[in-house]
């Protein structure tokens, strides 16, 4: 098994979730360097996690660090150039979501990846634990039966004071309110366990926060399989949980925690007649390893040991970013969005608020 040197790009709170968390993999990554504007909080972090290479410039970072990795830790209206540029260098990315504000920029990944050899992936940590691996495997085969009703919902907090940093709470600097920023990580897991999705029909509004995004977004779902789900992504509840229900034709699955969870947070419940089979089918799966960002990391090594794709790579996380923007397009314009819907010359391709349409709808619906 190979070590990595890893090097992580922005130095605030998410980049110390990276560090502690790079700590945790037994040896398999290195920390190399680490980049940060601010030279003050780039030295105080680095002194901290013990960090030798310290830049304020990520094109220097990259020439003389020369990291197999790079986690972008930034704010979200960078991970896309800061991404472009990496892939270009040939070193593999690893970007907090999301990975970029609008469809259009995610797909300048495509010729970066082609240019340096490099592969791309976002954090979306919940999908590599245990018991979300064994829930994907069990929905739609012979035990727990087709996938028939879905719920989802991301319940969060964030008070007035949070969206004082001036980057927040805008189009033009998140690319979205808590559909973009926050629900992304609960229904990207909703996505991973039911597969592709087919039509979205939303609404999303500004209740209550001073921010130019939705504070609020609401979504009914169809699958491709035929599943239907609904989707609720909040700022404004006091108090928090992260939820995912998904019905069966022989069991429900049921996941409550608030941001990472462990197998005592899944509850399986079997259908009248069927609880021998689907307790047996659960207790078979490997049920140890909770949710977090170390799972993802050495997900992340075993696929470049095997020379395989990284997991929840570009492919993936499109398909991700573009559910955002069709939970968008729909509520913005009143109309259900199909996948593949939204392409270039899409008033929601190019950016989440549809060309000035979502700041118009929101303003004509926040209160007070």
């Amino acid at each position: 098994m190979q070590t990595y040197r890893v090097a992580l790009v922005g130095t605030g709170g998410i980049a110390a979730v990276h560090a502690s968390n790079l700590a945790r993999t037994d040896h398999r990554a290195e920390l190399v360097a680490a980049c940060d504007v601010d030279e003050a909080r780039l030295q105080a972090f680095a002194d901290e996690h013990g960090i030798a290479g310290r830049y304020q410039n990520l094109t220097e970072l990259l020439a003389e660090s020369k990291p197999d990795i790079v986690h972008l830790c930034t704010p979200p209206m960078m991970h896309i150039d800061q991404a472009i540029e990496c892939l270009e260098a040939g070193v593999h990315v690893l970007s907090e979501k999301p990975p970029a504000l609008s469809l259009a920029d995610f797909d300048r990944l495509n010729d970066a990846q082609a240019k340096g050899g490099a592969q791309f992936s976002c954090v979306f940590q919940h999908r590599f634990g245990d018991a979300s691996a064994a829930a994907r495997a069990l929905i739609g085969g012979s035990d727990f039966g087709r996938p028939l009703v879905a719920r989802c919902d991301t319940l969060w907090y964030r008070p007035d004071e949070y969206f004082d940093l001036p980057w927040r709470g805008t189009w033009k600097a998140e690319g979205g309110g808590p559909t973009m920023g926050h629900g992304i990580h609960q229904f990207d897991l909703l996505l991973h366990l039911l597969g592709p999705w087919e039509e979205v029909t939303a609404i999303a509004s500004r209740q209550a926060r001073a921010t130019s995004t939705e504070d609020f977004s609401a979504a009914l779902v169809r699958f491709e399989n035929g599943a239907a789900a609904t989707v609720i992504n909040s700022l404004l509840s006091p108090r928090e949980t992260s939820d995912i229900r998904v019905d069966c034709e022989f069991a429900t699955i049921e996941l409550s925690h608030l941001y990472g969870y462990g197998t005592k947070d899944w509850t399986i419940t079997a259908a009248p007649g069927h609880e021998d089979a689907v307790s047996a089918a659960w207790s078979a799966k490997p049920l140890e390893r909770g949710s977090g960002h170390s799972a993802q990391f050495l997900a992340m090594y075993d696929a470049l040991d095997a020379g395989l794709p990284l997991p929840a790579d570009a492919d993936s996380a499109r398909q991700t970013l573009e559910f955002a923007a069709a939970v968008y397009a729909s509520a913005f314009t009143g109309q259900p969005v199909r996948r593949g819907e939204i392409v270039p010359g899409h008033a929601f391709y190019e950016g989440m608020d549809g060309e000035g349409r979502g700041t118009r709808v929101l303003a004509s619906t926040a209160r007070a």
